[in-house]
């Protein structure tokens, strides 16, 4: 996902690039010999909005992932006993009774 991302930010860069200077080759659909490039900045500004989200999206899973591996290869410790202190058993000595 993360591939992708990056991908999409340099098809919207690439496209905003390409509708300043040749508008006409987007829009290609258009009757116009210059059409207008406000819609070419809305479609980019789209493309680099998602592209930012999926970004962002692969980072935080990475992240997740990483933690996951490293909890496993942590080795487990016991943190639900309690060390217990337990006295020494002296024998009672009761009195003689007469």
């Amino acid at each position: 996902m993360m591939v992708w991302s990056i991908n999409l930010l340099v098809l919207s860069v690439g496209f905003i690039l390409v509708g300043i200077f040749k508008p006409q080759w987007l829009l290609f659909w258009m009757e116009k010999e210059k059409p207008p490039r406000l819609p070419i900045f809305i479609m980019a500004l789209l493309l680099f909005m998602a592209g930012t989200m999926m970004f962002g999206e692969a980072n935080l899973e990475k992240k997740n992932t990483l933690a996951a591996k490293e909890a496993a290869a942590k080795p487990e410790s016991k943190t639900d006993t309690l060390p217990t202190v337990v006295p020494e058993k002296e024998p009672i000595s009761l009195p003689a009774s007469e």
